[in-house]
């Protein structure tokens, strides 16, 4: 029976870099070799990042693509990895692409994966399946493909299918079946969510067993605007048995030994894809590469998933850590309140970019209790994060002087000049502001318009208020723990006094949130069934939220839809977060019917 030893590079493009995401590949198919690797495989759109959006409709970004590609193959054999096939994702178009053509996007682009070889692209093939729904608008940028190759190497037939073709039924991968592959690769640009990790397994396991070969899926790591890609690859058995496993958040080379079928001989010439209708042509390919040198066996790598609120915590920080990064800034800057929303944004900055990189600023008003200012200290000292007080009681004073506001638009004020003190020093010192609204105060407008929703990104705009708690007590319970993306605090980073603490805005004497909102452990699974999962009024009763507060917080969030369109991107961590996902018109007369 021959061995393949392949190896999954779960690494971390960015979009646009087309040199950058070269350099990777090149880089990480060295290591692939130094390993002995028969085959590296890479993410799905590993040369152009993911994802590429209206990009894609760019030919002159298209023809960048095509062409990197070539060069990439060509430096592969320049630097002694011609005989090493590498398998990546990248941009293409298809071949009889002529200008526009009414119901097709603007030059045929594809979603691509293509075979390199001895400094040649060897294969060419397209992701068959589009997904439309969620984050996905693919269908509206790409063409699909119909094609199904396989390849034979050292004796293996290898198909190949990209990211939404595993998910389909009776699609690509039953096609891989009736070609009779030996192994299926899968190139992958999955964005993480919570529990995804276990459906991706599962997945991966019915599919094995449907194509009746072994399975092996690379996802890419890393985060692009709000979408955050969380890695955790891997190689599964022909009977759906897990072989190999990648860890979560950071980039790894995954290499296994497969014992695999011998090919066939089998000239299948094309499938059914049951999902859609179509025909699928299969495509064979040889592929004459020489064996690398011998190499001790590889002992199997299988890495336990991490627990819910760790897998949480990792896709904030990686979201945020590549959102500062990838766009070019060096420090970010917040509000320090003295509240538990901050808190835990500067320490989830903390361990994204360093503490030294993180600036925070106190700003008390009239209306600041002590133990707010000073608690705040404490998790500046803790943290050794850079730290000022600017005291805006006479900023407030100066504009009552000049106007004559009361209530609420005297409340906001005070958050709006808060805004107006960070923006400041973001635009002096080059700074990116972070907000701290968490997805509660989104869903029901408990935010202040170009006050505390003001900044460039929002690390916890995905996380009910509940989450927050829980995340914060999570954190502290990590120190001195080897979880990879944590910073090295020799204590609790977030003082256990702001986390028992009850929330206020702090904006009026003896302001309480519960004054304006119900508690959250009430108004938290609420909006969960409201906002991610579309129950409307008559299936949020029957699943047994009191009617009183339904009808009162269907009214809240839907008239926050306007404030929400203007907040910045943040991290997506759940099915549904206020963005990409949830695409809702602001003018919008349609109010949810109560129960007749």
């Amino acid at each position: 029976m021959p061995q393949l030893r392949i190896a999954l590079a779960q690494v971390n493009p960015t979009v646009g870099d087309l040199d950058g995401n070269a350099r990777l590949i090149v880089e990480w198919a060295k290591r692939a070799a130094d390993r002995g690797a028969h085959l590296v495989l890479f993410p799905e759109m590993m040369l152009t990042g993911y994802p590429v959006e209206d990009l894609a409709l760019r030919g002159s970004f298209v023809t960048a693509s095509r062409r990197a590609l070539e060069r990439v193959a060509r430096r592969l054999a320049d630097e002694g990895l011609g005989d090493l096939p590498v398998v990546t994702g990248y941009l293409d178009r298809r071949a009889d692409a002529t200008g526009g053509r009414l119901g097709q996007p603007a030059g045929a682009p594809l979603n691509a994966a293509a075979w390199l070889h001895r400094g040649e692209v060897a294969v060419r093939s397209a992701k068959h399946h589009l997904p439309n729904y969620g984050v996905f608008d693919e269908y509206r940028i790409f063409v699909p493909g119909d094609r199904l190759p396989v390849v034979r190497l050292h004796g293996v037939d290898v198909a190949t299918i990209v990211c939404e073709d595993l998910w389909q039924d009776g699609g690509p991968a039953s096609a891989a079946g009736a070609a009779r592959a030996g192994l299926l690769l899968a190139l992958n640009a999955s964005p993480y969510e919570r529990n995804k990790d276990d459906v991706r397994l599962d997945l991966c396991a019915t599919r094995a067993r449907e194509a009746g070969c072994a399975l092996a899926y690379v996802n890419a790591v890393g985060a692009q605007d709000e979408l955050v890609f969380d890695g955790d690859s891997v190689v599964v058995g022909p009977d759906g048995a897990l072989l190999a496993r990648a860890p979560q958040f950071v980039e790894h080379l995954l290499v296994t030994d497969l014992d695999l079928p011998a090919a066939s001989g089998d000239t299948t010439a094309s499938a059914h894809d049951d999902s859609d209708g179509t025909t699928i042509t299969i495509d064979r390919y040889a592929l004459d590469a020489a064996a690398p040198g011998a190499a001790g066996p590889e002992p199997a790598e299988v890495f336990e998933p991490l627990d819910d609120l760790a897998e949480m915590y990792g896709a904030l920080v990686t979201g945020t850590r590549d959102y500062v990064r990838k766009n070019g800034f060096r420090s970010v800057i917040l509000g320090l309140s003295g509240g538990i929303d901050s808190a835990l944004v500067a320490t989830i900055a903390a361990d994204a970019i360093g503490p030294e990189n993180v600036h925070v600023v106190l700003l008390p008003s009239r209306y600041s209790t002590s133990h707010s200012v000073s608690d705040a200290e404490e998790l500046v000292k803790r943290q050794g994060l850079n730290a000022r007080t600017v005291a805006i009681a006479d900023m407030v004073a100066a504009f009552e002087a000049q106007l004559d506001l009361h209530g609420l638009a005297a409340e906001n004020l005070q958050a709006r000049i808060r805004a107006n003190v960070w923006m400041g020093l973001s635009n002096e010192h080059g700074h990116l502001v972070l907000t701290g609204g968490n997805k509660s105060e989104l869903a029901t407008g408990y935010s202040t318009l170009y006050g505390d929703s003001a900044g460039g990104f929002a690390p916890i705009k995905d996380l009910v208020k509940t989450n927050v708690w829980a995340l914060a007590r999570w954190r502290n319970t990590a120190v001195g723990t080897d979880v990879p993306f944590l910073h090295p605090f020799p204590v609790e980073p977030i003082p256990d006094e702001i986390i028992v603490k009850e929330p206020s805005a702090e904006l009026r004497p003896g302001q309480r949130d519960v004054d304006s909102l119900p508690p959250y452990d009430e108004l938290d699974p609420l909006l969960v069934d409201y906002v991610e999962r579309d129950l409307g009024h008559d299936a949020l009763i029957d699943a047994g939220h009191d009617p009183d507060l339904v009808d009162r917080i269907i009214r809240l969030v839907d008239l926050a839809e306007y404030k929400r369109r203007q907040y910045p991107p943040g991290p997506k961590i759940t099915p549904k977060n206020f963005g990409r996902d949830r695409r809702l018109p602001i003018t919008n007369r349609w109010r949810e019917p109560s129960a007749q």
